[in-house]
Parts: C-alpha cells; structure tokens; sequence
C-alpha cells in the first residue's frame, strides 16, 4: 500500500475527522464514498503532514502465578516547524501516562512515559519502528508511524545508527519500596526481574499498536502523591552532574503522567 492508498484509513487516527467519518458511515452506500473521500481530502488539504495519533504500549511480565501484564493509551501531537514557509523541525507533545503492572507479591512494576536510554521514548517510539522508506524526506517520515500494522513486539535494543551506539528499545521500569512514597523508587532492571521482585519474575515482551481508543486516565489514584509532586521525586544535589545522579534525583512527575490532569 502507498501513502496515496493509505490516505483514506489514516482518518481513523484523527479526532478531528472522527464526527466526519462517522457521519459518512451512516449515509446510505451511494454516498459514503464521497464523504470518504471528502474526509481524507480535509486531512490531506490542510497540509497535515505530521499527524497526530495514539498507540496502547502493554507490558507483559511471568511471575510465580501466571502472567501478569499491563497497558497504557498514549496520544502523541505533533506540530510542524516552519521557517520561512520550510518546514525545520516538529514539535511534540505527549498526553498519557505510565503503564503499571500488579504483582503477585504486592508490588507494582511502572514502565515509565521515558526510554531507559532515550529520554524522548515516549513521543518518538513508533516513529522509530515504522518501516523505512529509502530515499523518504524527513517531512514525509512523520506520518510512518500510521504504517505499523497490528500488534509489535519492541526488540531489547535499537541498532547503532550515525555517531549513536546501540541503544535500548524499551522504556525505563521502576518501582516502589513504598508506593506512598515517591522517594523509594527504584529502577528495575528489563533483563534481571529476579534481582528486584525474587524468583520467578521475569519481562515477557513489551508490545506497542496503533489504536484510537480513549487516552488512559487515573494513576494518581495509584499514585496519591502526584498531583502534589513538583520536580524531582528526590532534591537534586547542586554539586553531581545529572547523568551521575542516582534515579529519584532524576525522574519527576512527568515520567508517569503528562497532558491535562
């Protein structure tokens, strides 16, 4: 399928175009083309060449008891940047949150709205897993994502790419000593469960798919002290350079929730 064949299905993903394509579907056979064809000529007509869109990540972990698995919808906006009519560059935002998985043993795993290596995971990951189209414009790679089919299975790690190394493919995982207290978070290792939560545990994969079910709500119901945490779950010390600082001193509040409260 081209981008061209492809125009009318990434109506789907927009809801802006949501009522319109709805109202299409309810008009008698005749018609609904057309008012297909309309929608899908909105999108395009309006120079949309970085679509918004939301994907479910799922995480899935084997415990003593079966497995356990969780999941979060995450929207990601994206916005051109123009310079002199030129587009430069896009702008991103993300609305979403965490994905926590319960444990047999009492404790929660969150997989985290960052990457273990890349702190912009969030909002770059299903670019980087759309299928590679040699010789492609920049501009024209920001819509890719919507070519991802089905359910995917994310690897351990990216290849070395330019001057960058291999770099891990997963989001970064924590959990709590204490789930009333942000300070006892700790990282968690993807390849060594066992270190954290005993015998038996082990990550089963990490799944991503484009989907346009409603964005995922309600952590702080997990999380009672989010709505009041400003800033790192742990006050930076003035004389350590970030990347040397242990983890509370780096991750915030917007590690597991962003967008409209």
């Amino acid at each position: 399928m081209t981008k061209r064949d492809y125009v009318a299905v990434r109506v789907l993903y927009f809801p802006a175009s949501a009522g319109l394509l709805g109202w299409a579907m309810t008009l008698r056979r005749p018609f609904a083309p057309l008012f297909l064809f309309l929608a899908a000529l909105a999108l395009t007509g309006c120079g949309d060449a970085a679509p918004d869109y939301r994907y479910r990540l799922t995480v899935e972990v084997e415990t003593p008891e079966g497995l356990r698995s969780g999941s979060s919808v995450i929207q990601v906006r994206q916005t051109l940047k123009l310079q002199d009519s030129k587009p430069v560059g896009v702008r991103r935002r993300v609305s979403g949150e965490a994905v926590a998985i319960d444990l047999p043993n009492g404790s929660t795993l969150f997989a985290l709205l960052r990457g273990e290596d890349l702190t912009n995971w969030t909002e770059t990951i299903m670019g980087r897993i759309a299928p590679d189209v040699e010789g492609e414009p920049y501009v024209e790679r920001l819509d890719d994502m919507l070519f991802v089919k089905g359910e995917v299975t994310l690897p351990r790690t990216f290849p070395p790419y330019g001057p960058f190394g291999e770099r891990s493919a997963y989001p970064m995982l924590v959990t709590f000593a204490d789930i009333n207290d942000p300070t006892s978070v700790e990282l968690v290792d993807a390849d060594d469960l066992v270190a954290t939560f005993g015998e038996g545990y082990a990550l089963q994969r990490i799944t991503v798919q484009i989907t346009d079910d409603p964005v995922t709500t309600g952590i702080e119901r997990r999380l009672d002290w989010l709505n009041r945490q400003v800033g790192s779950l742990v006050r930076r010390p003035k004389d350590t350079p970030i990347g040397e600082m242990p983890i509370e001193h780096r991750l915030t509040e917007i590690d597991f929730r962003q967008g409209a409260n």
